[in-house]
C-alpha cells in the first residue's frame, strides 16, 4: 500500500507548478471567501481505480477542513460510477481539483491497463510486470497503479537490481565476467537478471549465477524452446513489443513473468471528472 511519505513531495511539486506565489487568481477572485460546495468525482470511462489516496491529500494539503470521501482503493467501476465525493469551502476544492484529477486520473489509466493485460494472461501462470519507462518523477506513482491493476513491480530503480544488457556486456568485456563481478561485489540477496536476444546467448546466462533471463524480443516459438532449455533452472521474462494482442501466446510459451513497458509510458488517463452539486 502507498504511504503519504511516497507521494507527499510528488504532490507538493504538483501544486508549487499550478498555484505558483500568486495562488488560484480564479477562485480568489470570482468565488465568494464564505462560499461552500460539495462535489462528485464521476468515472466517464469504464475501469479500474487508483490513486484515491493521493487525491485526499491533495486537497487536504491545500486546506485540511476539506472532507474527502471515496470508494475502495482498486474497485473496479463501469462509466458513469460516482467514486468519490468532496465538500468544503469552494476556493479551496477549485484549487485542488486539476492537481487531484492529474494524478488520480493517470493512475486509474495504468491499473486500468494493467488489469486489462493481467486479465489477458488468466490461467497461464504467467504475470504481468511493469519497467522502468515511467514518467519522470513520478514512478512510485505509476508502479504503485500497476499493482492495484494487478500486475508486479519490476525492479524500483538502478538501485535495488542488476540488470546486465547487451551494452553492458560490451562495456564489460563478456557475459560471465559481467555476472561474477556483480555477484561477488554485491552478494547473494541481489537479483541479477539477464538480458539475451539468441538462444546461442541463453546458453551461457545458464552458467552463471543469474537469477532471471530476460527474453527480447523472440518469437513465441523460440520462447518456447528458451523456456524448455531453461528448464526451471532461474526465471524467464518475455519482453519486447508486447500487445495486448500478443500477450496470451506470448504467455503460453510457459515463461514466467512479461514485462510491458506501453502500461506506463503510453497508457491514456482513465477519464475522470469533478462535478459540483
Amino acid at each position: 500500500m502507498i504511504t503519504g511519505h511516497d507521494y507527499a513531495d510528488i504532490v507538493d511539486r504538483a501544486l508549487a507548478e499550478d498555484l505558483d506565489d500568486a495562488g488560484d487568481i480564479t477562485s480568489q477572485t470570482v468565488i465568494p471567501a464564505a462560499s461552500r460546495s460539495r462535489g462528485r468525482f464521476i468515472a466517464r470511462d469504464a475501469g479500474v481505480i487508483a490513486g484515491l489516496p493521493v487525491a485526499g491529500y491533495v486537497f487536504a494539503r491545500v486546506d485540511d477542513t476539506v472532507d474527502f470521501r471515496s470508494i475502495e482503493e482498486g474497485a473496479r467501476v463501469e462509466a458513469g460510477a460516482s467514486i468519490a465525493t468532496v465538500s468544503g469551502p469552494s476556493r479551496s476544492i477549485l484549487t485542488a481539483e486539476r492537481t487531484a484529477l492529474n494524478l488520480l486520473a493517470r493512475m486509474s489509466g495504468v491499473a486500468t491497463a494493467t488489469a486489462r493485460f493481467v486479465a489477458a494472461v488468466e490461467g497461464t501462470g504467467a504475470r504481468i510486470t511493469d519497467t522502468r519507462k515511467t514518467l519522470p518523477g513520478l514512478r512510485v506513482l505509476d508502479k504503485y497503479a500497476v499493482s492495484v491493476g494487478g500486475g508486479v513491480n519490476h525492479r524500483m530503480g538502478l538501485y535495488d537490481e542488476v540488470m546486465i544488457k547487451d551494452n553492458h556486456i560490451v562495456a564489460a568485456g563478456n557475459l560471465k565476467g559481467a555476472v561474477s563481478r556483480a555477484r561477488d561485489q554485491l552478494g547473494p540477496d541481489i537479483r541479477i537478471i539477464v538480458e539475451v536476444e539468441t538462444l546461442d546467448q541463453l546458453a551461457d546466462v545458464l552458467t552463471t549465477e543469474a537469477d532471471r533471463v530476460l527474453l527480447d524480443n523472440m518469437d513465441t516459438q523460440t520462447l518456447m524452446r528458451a523456456v524448455e532449455v531453461v528448464d526451471g533452472r532461474l526465471e524467464t521474462e518475455a519482453s519486447g513489443g508486447v500487445t495486448l494482442e500478443t500477450v496470451r501466446a506470448i504467455a503460453e510459451t510457459g515463461v514466467d513473468f512479461i514485462s510491458v513497458g506501453a502500461i506506463t509510458h503510453s497508457t491514456p488517463q482513465l477519464d475522470i471528472a469533478l462535478d459540483f452539486v
